[in-house]
């Protein structure tokens, strides 16, 4: 196998592993064992999950990570439409690069809130990122009549925007719906400091043995990608 390709397979294989927080042991097959280290990684944790297409993809995302956006870029030069924008704006918060997907956010929209309220909530999360406080308040005041606002994402991003300027009481309103039992694991663990923070130990304390408790229950799968949550959740009950 040509060198370039076996390098390639290799970082693609690890970037999966980090991605999906699998053990550590695949680090050391995949960096020493190049070849049938990736292909027995390939085998028992990409193929059975993913189908073909997909794991192409993410391999070319590996290899060169701005193909995807100079592509739907040379798209919107080609046809400038709304769906192209957000495509766009996507693939660039894909990469971290909030700012520029939110221009494209921004540009889709052109100043009518009302078009497309899950474009709103893509704002909404970059402008979180970008420490956009008034913006992500602005947002959510578009998005807290829409039935699928409470306990979402979005409405803990408010809640959180709340609590840096200053409005705790506001802030614990909108952080507490998304304790939810068996999901939102790292909000859950934020709203635990939270409330913890603000002298209400019990009730951030329940929330920390609930996600103990649930992390017992999860699948093998999911006890990788909430490893390290869980993880601090344990460090936090212990320091309480």
């Amino acid at each position: 196998m040509p060198y370039f390709l076996i390098i390639a397979l290799q970082a693609f294989c690890i970037y999966h592993a980090i991605k999906n927080r699998n053990e550590y042991y695949w680090y050391f097959l995949i960096l020493f064992l190049p070849v049938i280290g990736s292909i027995i990684y390939l085998v028992t944790q990409v193929f059975n999950k993913k189908d073909l297409d997909v794991v192409q993809n993410e391999i070319v995302s590996v290899i060169n990570p701005t193909k995807k956006v100079n592509d739907l870029k040379k798209q919107v030069a080609f046809v400038d439409t709304f769906q192209n924008r957000v495509l766009l704006g996507d693939a660039l918060y894909e990469m971290k690069d909030y700012q520029s997907g939110i221009e494209e956010y921004e540009t889709a929209l052109k100043g009518n809130y009302e078009q497309d309220a899950g474009v709103v909530k893509k704002l909404l999360e970059g402008y979180y990122q970008t420490n956009q406080i008034d913006k992500v308040i602005f947002c959510a005041e578009q998005l807290k009549s829409k039935p699928d606002f409470k306990g979402s994402r979005s409405q803990f991003l408010y809640g959180l925007a709340l609590e840096k300027q200053g409005r705790s009481d506001e802030a614990e309103e909108n952080l507490k719906p998304i304790d939810q039992r068996y999901s939102n694991y790292e909000e859950r663990y934020i709203l635990a400091q939270f409330l913890i923070e603000k002298g209400k130990k019990a009730d951030g304390k329940e929330i920390l043995d609930e996600i103990i408790s649930e992390s017992q229950h999860m699948s093998k799968l999911n006890r990788n990608k909430y490893r390290t949550v869980v993880n601090d959740v344990k460090k936090l009950i212990a320091s309480v």
